[in-house]
């Protein structure tokens, strides 16, 4: 059965997760990253992505966003940030 807002005894209190719903390091730093930032990423499988272009950061599911204008040109990666170890910010 769907929640319906305006009948909740607690309104608006099960929304204030909705910021804070990536746990993590480098969820954190995404929330904060500038967009069109270059960056290397390492996953927790231990691949490494370079060179890609951070987009965004859906906070509601966890998904980051990149770019890889080198390997695939016009593709999106799109990586759970949860399941990032690290991010190299490229110097510019």
């Amino acid at each position: 059965m769907k929640n319906d807002c305006n009948k909740c005894d607690k309104p608006n209190k099960h929304h204030e997760k909705d910021s804070n719903s990536c746990k993590g390091c480098i969820c954190d730093q995404l929330r904060r990253l500038q967009v069109q930032t270059e960056v290397d990423v390492f996953l927790s499988g231990g691949n490494v992505l370079e060179d890609v272009v951070f987009i965004n950061l859906d906070q509601n599911n966890c998904c980051a966003f990149f770019n890889d204008p080198t390997t695939e040109p016009g593709s999106t990666l799109i990586i759970d940030c949860q399941f990032i170890q690290a991010i190299r910010i490229e110097a510019d």
